[in-house]
């Protein structure tokens, strides 16, 4: 077994084109590193929907541009059976180590497989590519990022030609071309044949983004803003010059891209202390609202000032803003959100009377929609422009978001005091997640197994009205790894990560709320109620 162990790993290394990944692989071969050639060699990086994503390093089970090369020959090979001889594929990529790498990677290996390739001309946000498909008419997109995972970590996503994340069974299909790749040696990689796309693209997308706003709406919320040493910074400040706003105040640490991410544990405005800096900037300017950007920019964090001191709102909470903000100016369409995201939106779109649609979870699924005019996910993620972006957009949620803090400004109100009247009117929505971060992906498999074999019946004394495997798929939604709970009064939904090794459980309690003085008592009951579901799921997940 050792033997065999090791001569794969020198087979990888004899095919492998990059210098750094070679020396690291040379270097394990040589200390007879088992453990270590084990975990790299024990398969294969999966492509999914998620397209790829993982630790960079030598061999299959690490990001690297022997995976990279073989990705882009598998998708090459699917579009080509599917009638895309000659056609365009467009690549976009972030600030992280090798990004610049795999996309030139993947600009020539399309170029050697007959088809045209364009690449964006630097680091820009993942909308940018989105957005660059559909303007470009190409027939798919490539972008290389590992969004708000941790430094160590790349990815490769993959769009189609509507714009739109792929969803199965395109990835199945592209995973099959993959795996039918045999020697790298065989992969056409010519040097040269492919077009860096000029500034005209992303002029486009900032010419569109002034779509997002009313016109002639206010433009005075001031804000603090940070890019998550991601690559943000210069077109949501471009955007909101365009849209005459006060230019936000940096978080100067975090402005530029750094692949390094070096002030924070994880880039992600979710994760404990990712904020901190932004929260001292705006204790120092006194702004109306904090924004941040993850490091490509597909998703928006915002906070504000409560009371005395400043807090994210969640995800749930801005896209009840936005969806709010949206229905007060008179827009049509369907709103959609998937399933872990907040019941809220349904009760506006119904109140509304406008068409309503939940889909699994990402905006694979949420862009589908037919006739969809916004779409949300508690992850920080909002389409507020989809026929300009079919996919989430850190950069017009931003924007659609401080038009509304100016508009309440103007009436000497907050985000907060929005917020409490939807709760009027519809009920206290509040929302929490139980995450559970793990080295081992079994724990997870195990966690989702005992669940399954002893499903609970009932959490924080409230009884489970609903149990749902989601496996199976519903009338409305196709198969997915997942289970749903339904209480009285209450929601959870416990998942897998696709992008991360998390355990994720979102909970969702409603509590009536008779008028403004009813608030704080209503807010009381909702947060002993989330804690008690979180203790009950935790002790009957084993976690």
């Amino acid at each position: 077994m050792h033997d065999d162990l090791i001569a794969r790993a020198k087979a990888w290394l004899a095919e492998d084109p990059d210098a750094d990944t070679r020396a690291e692989l040379a270097d394990l071969i040589a200390e007879e590193a088992h453990a270590e050639l084990t975990a790299r060699f024990s398969g294969t990086l999966q492509f999914g929907t998620a397209g790829l994503r993982g630790e960079l390093g030598a061999g299959p089970m690490r990001m690297n541009r022997a995976v990279v090369i073989r990705a882009a020959a598998g998708l090459a090979a699917y579009l080509k059976k599917q009638g895309q001889e000659g056609g365009l594929v467009v690549i976009g990529y972030d600030a992280r180590h090798k990004s610049h790498d795999f996309a030139q990677d993947t600009a020539a290996v399309m170029t050697g497989a007959g088809l045209r390739a364009a690449v964006l001309p630097r680091p820009l946000p993942t909308p940018v590519l989105a957005y660059a498909i559909r303007h470009l008419g190409a027939v798919a997109g490539v972008e290389v990022t590992a969004s708000h995972n941790p430094p160590r970590d790349n990815g490769y996503k993959v769009y189609l030609g509507d714009g739109s994340q792929i969803v199965p069974p395109a990835d199945a299909e592209i995973a099959a071309e993959i795996a039918a790749v045999g020697s790298l040696t065989d992969v056409p990689r010519p040097t040269e044949g492919w077009e860096t796309l000029d500034d005209s693209v992303l002029d486009a997308y900032l010419a569109r983004t002034d779509a997002v706003l009313a016109e002639g709406s206010p433009r005075t919320a001031r804000t603090v803003y940070t890019a998550m040493h991601g690559v943000g910074k210069d077109v949501l400040l471009a955007a909101f010059a365009r849209a005459g706003f006060p230019a936000p105040a940096l978080v100067a640490e975090q402005a530029d891209p750094d692949p390094e991410f070096p002030t924070v544990a994880f880039p992600n405005p979710e994760e404990p202390g990712a904020m901190d800096l932004a929260f001292a900037k705006a204790r120092e300017t006194d702004p109306d609202l904090v924004i941040a950007n993850d490091p490509d920019a597909d998703r928006c964090a915002v906070a504000v000032k409560d009371g005395g001191e400043w807090r994210m709102l969640r995800g749930d909470e801005v896209g009840a803003l936005l969806a709010a903000h949206l229905v007060r100016r008179g827009a049509t369409g369907t709103f959609a959100e998937s399933i872990v995201s907040s019941s809220l939106l349904g009760r506006i779109a119904e109140a509304a009377k406008l068409p309503y649609e939940e889909t699994l979870t990402g905006f694979k699924w949420i862009a589908r929609v037919e006739g969809l005019r916004y779409g949300y996910e508690e992850a920080l993620g909002y389409c507020v422009d989809p026929d300009g972006v079919r996919d989430k957009d850190g950069i017009t949620a931003a924007l659609l978001i401080t038009e509304l803090a100016s508009e309440l400004k103007e009436q000497g109100r907050t985000l907060l005091d929005l917020l409490d009247d939807l709760a009027v009117e519809h009920g206290l929505h509040a929302t929490d997640q139980l995450s559970v971060r793990v080295e081992d992906l079994s724990v997870i498999a195990d966690a989702m197994r005992r669940l399954r074999e002893q499903p609970p019946t009932e959490l924080a004394g409230l009884a489970i009205t609903r149990a749902e495997d989601l496996t199976k798929g519903t009338d409305k939604l196709p198969p997915t790894d997942g289970l749903r709970y339904t209480l009285d009064g209450a929601r959870v939904i416990v998942r897998p990560s696709g992008t991360e090794p998390k355990l994720k459980c979102y909970l969702e309690v409603v509590v009536p709320v008779a008028d403004h003085d009813a608030l704080p008592a209503a807010r009381t009951k909702a947060t002993e109620l989330l804690t008690a579901i979180k203790r009950d799921l935790s002790t009957a997940a084993g976690i």
